[in-house]
């Protein structure tokens, strides 16, 4: 009989690096079944950053002139794979084969139908990504996929009528923050590190993609201010993208000085406990991990309403939530200049640490990896 310790489960991701949320969400199931005493192989185009003990990682060489073609060629070298081995294969980006998939993404043909002109919809890059989605949620498949959101559900539903037995909806899975016991601590060694004081504003943006998550909005926003409370707001950036457009758009502002670049960070939690707002106006974010972090850290949130789990913020009133369509620069400014310039930070924190308190918010990999557990059951007992 083929039990956890003698047979790997298979994980499938294109491209791994340490600060993406799809990489961190593999890592974290991964660590899971790991726990669990599965044995963790892992097949990648691309490993960036520590390789965790135990792991096997099977860099996969593909060609192609474009990333859509490296694609089909990295889901043929998969299908190859799987079918030499038996493999139970859990995957992070859309493709066939795969057992498990887990929906870190939107869905690809939504956006293409409502987002594109029908000119970008004759293009190879659409037509393949669309394939590879719906390899996954065509009637075809047989793929179990593990959302974050009710609203991937529909939106997969609705354009490829997937059944709903397919879908197992997770909890949001973040860690505990170790720092909200120490915040003022945390938040003086953060602020010094950054030359604010304490009665400065700290506005903070987290990710890795910078015109997705909205940074161009949040800098406008900072420039809107009244300069009363201009002058005492800064903008920090976390995260890895190239942040030369943005210096020119603050400076082009008047505010370069008060937008600071961090680059991609690994104390992000720290950051949090710092902060005094949380700015998220994403273009589009399927769940938003980085919104429940803010929350568990007791700090208030601003959000565009297309993300994911924007709906966590208006559940425990922790901020404001602004509509995404369409998108209205002033409804972002008047939520700036609102959140800054009330006087009840305060109120939008302790509602968030309720929140948090009272929410199961961390179980997500937890409970992924018992999914994968019941499915390695099912294949192989």
């Amino acid at each position: 009989m083929v039990t956890p310790e003698n047979h790997a489960v298979s994980f499938v991701l294109y491209h791994y690096f340490p600060h993406g949320g799809l990489q961190q969400d593999f890592l974290k199931t991964a660590l899971a079944c790991q726990r669990l005493g599965y044995a963790v192989s892992v097949y990648t185009t691309r490993w960036e950053g520590q390789r965790p003990e135990g792991f096997v990682i099977h860099q996969m060489p593909v060609n192609g002139s474009t990333n859509h073609r490296r694609m089909v060629n990295f889901q043929q070298a998969i299908l190859a794979e799987k079918k030499a081995g038996d493999l139970l294969l859990i995957g992070f980006n859309k493709m066939a084969g795969l057992d498990i998939y887990f929906a870190s993404d939107t869905c690809y043909r939504k956006k293409g139908l409502t987002e594109r002109s029908w000119l970008y919809r004759l293009t190879p890059r659409y037509k393949i990504f669309e394939q590879l989605e719906r390899a996954v949620f065509g009637h075809e498949s047989s793929s179990h996929a593990l959302v974050l959101t009710q609203r991937q559900v529909m939106d997969f539903q609705t354009h490829y009528q997937t059944p709903e037995e397919r879908f197992t909806l997770l909890p949001p899975g973040i860690a505990r923050n170790d720092y909200i016991d120490k915040r003022q601590s945390t938040r003086d060694s953060i602020r010094k590190s950054l030359s604010l004081s304490d009665s400065d504003i700290m506005l903070l943006l987290v990710g890795s993609r910078f015109k997705t998550k909205g940074l161009d909005r949040a800098i406008s926003a900072l420039a809107a201010l009244p300069e009363v409370l201009q002058k005492k707001t800064s903008l920090v950036v976390a995260g890895g993208d190239k942040p030369d457009g943005y210096q020119r758009q603050a400076e082009k502002s008047g505010i370069a000085n008060q937008v600071v670049f961090l680059g991609a960070r690994d104390n992000v939690q720290q950051l949090m406990v710092a902060a005094d707002v949380l700015v998220h106006p994403a273009r589009t974010e399927s769940a938003g991990m980085v919104l429940v972090e803010a929350i568990a850290a007791g700090l208030p949130v601003i959000v565009t309403d297309n993300c994911g789990y924007a709906h966590h913020v208006e559940r425990a009133d922790a901020g404001i939530v602004v509509p995404a369509g369409p998108y209205q620069q002033k409804q972002l400014n008047t939520a700036v200049q609102m959140m800054v310039g009330s006087g009840s930070l305060d109120y939008w924190q302790q509602q968030g640490l309720r929140y948090a308190a009272e929410m199961d918010l961390y179980s997500l990999h937890e409970q992924a990896a018992q999914i994968i557990d019941q499915h390695f059951k099912q294949r192989y007992s």
